[in-house]
């Protein structure tokens, strides 16, 4: 027979599991029907190098376009099952298996040439400069700075100059 007081201490460990891997950052569930649970919209990015895009939800549906480049990101504006609706920085859209999609965070430069920061600040040395179109892999963004990475280095640059982030979001590296 278990104690009293370490029987309350093991329930009280079993109810409080859940909420600590919810905090820890653990993904939901995937639901019987095969959605994520996940809030829609959000953002994501192509997993593989070459992944088709349907005009419907499912393997029936005609191929639309192939995106052709790993990292890619999109954002998911719908669920169907195991197909999310995607759109690009394009605004085209389209239907992939949720197999070729992924949660880590990247984002595109847009429209020119920009500069990254050592710090969040414009006065900061600038650390490298960077073409519209390349992709970052996004570390964390708070304020009007994101820090990003690609090819080992690293710097700020601000958030309204890339797209593959929202302009409230917060992200935690």
């Amino acid at each position: 027979m278990i104690a009293t007081p370490l029987l309350a201490r093991l329930l009280r460990a079993a109810l409080l599991l859940p909420a600590a891997a919810m905090l820890a950052g653990a993904a939901p569930m995937e639901r019987d029907d095969g959605t994520s649970g996940l809030p829609v919209p959000r953002f994501v990015s192509i997993k593989p190098g070459k992944a088709f895009v349907r005009t419907g939800p499912g393997d029936q549906y005609p191929v639309a376009y192939v995106y052709v480049r790993k990292g890619l990101p999109v954002e998911v504006i719908k669920e169907y099952q195991i197909w999310r609706q995607v759109r690009d920085e394009s605004a085209a859209t389209g239907w992939i298996n949720k197999s070729l999609l992924t949660g880590e965070r990247t984002a595109m430069v847009t429209r020119q040439i920009r500069t990254l920061y050592t710090r969040p600040d414009l006065s900061s040395p600038p650390v490298w400069r960077i073409e519209p179109g390349a992709l970052v892999s996004v570390v964390l963004c708070e304020g009007e700075w994101c820090r990003v990475a690609r090819d080992g280095k690293g710097g700020y640059i601000l958030r309204n100059q890339l797209w593959g982030i929202y302009p409230n979001e917060r992200i935690e590296g």
